[in-house]
């Protein structure tokens, strides 16, 4: 066995011990040691052999003889009892994204629930919600997690689902002896919200070690086809992977190549051979030279074929390929442009975490201010501030903002627009507010006018500042409602207000296409928020990052990135 199997038997005995209610100190020390074994950088059959084990730190008798039988007969006797006394389908239920042990014993303890058909239900009544610490998009995620086991092979996979299966497979991959490079390519690496299948490069002297790793993990359930070049296997999630084996010396144009698509790798074709090259998949060749090309990046592709570097994400067809050969493609935004999050619930309404601990995880995260933006009096189901809570709320935070030094949370709501185009709080309590979210949560199915009106009404209100989430879809749940954007975003524009690039990978809303849109035809700046309802989703400002990306947006169209000072001033408070 190699070292990664090793590490991930360890991972499950120790999830096993967790559902067993065993010691809290045995389970640490599996995990301790599955970390530890993952992160050598040797083989450890050849620290077996050696007698080495014991040198490794968290390797204790017990575990050392675990390893040894595990690497004389692929089994150890700790592993093969657990699966025994754990019961199926609490295992089962183990394969779900984002549920582990202590969700599950939560759930057990709190709702009886102990298979994968009672989850279910639970989660369509809204039940899980309630649960301490868990709340409305972990129950969403749960429960598309559950759907996505039913299905047999999904055909169409939303970014925030693949995207961070595909990162722990390319991580456990990356840990495997021999392995140089890898990186994700194909259409998540484009960042396209939905995608057909998940593409990995590895860069590898030893495809075969890669291979039987791949096909021993334990999230793959079919192995459809095999080899030392390419590998595609299918996971329990139904979720079809593939996994391309180049020479580390292959690699970077590999990258290149299999980033895709077709119709713009093609028109890089037609643009090297007006300069005097021919790049294919595995190589560049100078012409005029008569020699192949060595390059030690991606970069150094595009800087050979004289054109502007294109970043992966705006790589949808050859028509970018003359933006860049113009110089004309701008500095996309990054992460770490962003100095603040203006879209954030906390359990004041239907959050899990308290407001001291949004902020500081955003701290953590290097930010200089959130807004905390709990929903508005109307918005039962979500627990709405009522006038006086929200009063209520901002004392709080005002207190609060006392203790920060370099930081500062801004007061807010998220105001809903009424069916009948009435805002949810008069202008007196919309003006005491750092930050006026205005949103649409009800009567999404209403005729376009209305939908219009209602938007219409929000917009001309001197104390909104920002329209969340503006197509209220919900990605392969809910579509978008009717809107004519072009007249939205000339209101928006003649109103002086800001869109958001709902960063939750359930919305994506704005989309790259009309983030594109409103930035490049009107000007109008964006905010990226990611809606977050709880710490981990603070997170979920990567997606938004992604598809601003692939909307060109550049860190000047992006409010968000301002200092606290400037910001003020486009919020005009």
């Amino acid at each position: 066995m190699t070292n990664i199997e090793i590490a991930w038997v360890f991972w499950e005995i120790a999830d096993l011990l967790e559902l067993n209610n065993d010691s809290f100190y045995k389970v640490r020390a599996y995990r301790k040691a599955a970390k530890t074994i993952k992160h050598l950088r040797c083989d450890i059959n050849e620290l077996y052999r050696l007698g080495k084990l014991r040198n490794l730190p968290s390797i204790g008798k017990t575990i050392a003889e675990n390893i040894a039988e595990l690497l004389e007969s692929g089994k150890c006797k700790i592993h093969e009892q657990l699966k025994k006394e754990v019961p199926i389908s609490l295992r089962k239920i183990l394969s779900i994204p984002g549920v582990g042990p202590k969700t599950i014993e939560l759930i057990r303890k709190e709702l009886g629930i102990t298979t994968i058909a009672e989850l279910k239900e639970a989660a369509k009544h809204k039940k899980l919600r309630k649960l301490p610490g868990l709340g409305s998009k972990t129950e969403l995620n749960i429960l598309r997690g559950i759907e996505m086991l039913e299905q047999k092979q999904l055909f169409s996979i939303p970014q925030g689902v693949a995207l961070p299966f595909a990162k722990n497979l390319l991580n456990d991959l990356l840990s495997i002896q021999g392995v140089e490079k890898g990186s994700l390519c194909g259409s998540l690496r484009r960042a396209e919200e939905l995608v057909q299948d998940i593409d990995l490069l590895i860069g590898t002297g030893k495809p075969e070690l890669v291979k039987a790793a791949l096909q021993a993990h334990p999230q793959v359930k079919d192995v459809i086809t095999s080899g030392n070049e390419k590998n595609t296997v299918q996971t329990l999630l139904g979720l079809r992977v593939n996994v391309y084996l180049v020479q580390p010396e292959d690699y970077w144009f590999a990258l290149n190549y299999i980033t895709g698509p077709i119709e713009f790798f093609s028109g890089l074709q037609e643009h090297a051979k007006k300069h005097g090259y021919s790049i294919d998949k595995y190589s560049c060749y100078d012409k005029i030279l008569k020699c192949n090309i060595a390059v030690q990046s991606e970069e150094d592709i595009y800087r050979t074929l004289k054109i502007q570097f294109i970043p992966p994400e705006i790589r949808d067809s050859s028509r970018v390929i003359e933006t860049a050969s113009k110089g004309k493609i701008p500095t996309l935004i990054e992460k770490s442009d962003i100095k603040g999050d203006l879209h954030i619930h906390t359990s004041w309404s239907d959050g899990v975490n308290e407001i001291e601990e949004m902020a500081q995880a955003a701290i953590e995260k290097g930010y200089k201010y959130i807004a905390i933006t709990d929903h508005s009096k109307s918005l039962t189901i979500a627990k709405g501030l009522s006038v006086e809570r929200l009063k209520e709320q901002h004392a709080h935070i005002n207190k609060l903002n006392r203790e920060y030094k370099d930081f500062q949370i801004l007061t807010g709501v998220e105001m809903d627009i009424l069916q009948d185009g009435r805002l949810d709080y008069p202008d007196e309590v919309l003006a005491q507010c750092d930050v006026v979210i205005a949103s649409i949560h009800t009567g999404l199915r209403q005729e376009k006018e209305k939908i219009q009106a209602r938007f219409e009404a929000a917009l001309k209100n001197p104390f909104v500042d920002i329209i969340a989430h503006p197509t209220g879809r919900i990605i392969g749940r809910r579509k978008p409602y009717d809107l004519d954007f072009d007249r939205f975003f000339d209101l928006v524009k003649k109103e002086k207000k800001i869109v958001e690039m709902n960063s939750s990978p359930d919305r994506l809303d704005l989309n790259g296409e009309n983030v594109q849109k409103a930035v490049q035809k009107y000007d109008i700046p964006i905010a990226i928020n990611t809606d977050a309802h709880d710490i981990e989703r603070l997170d979920d400002i990567e997606y938004g990052i992604l598809t601003a990306r692939r909307g060109w947006l550049s860190r000047r169209n992006v409010i968000n990135t301002l200092e606290l000072d400037e910001l003020k001033k486009i919020l005009r408070r």
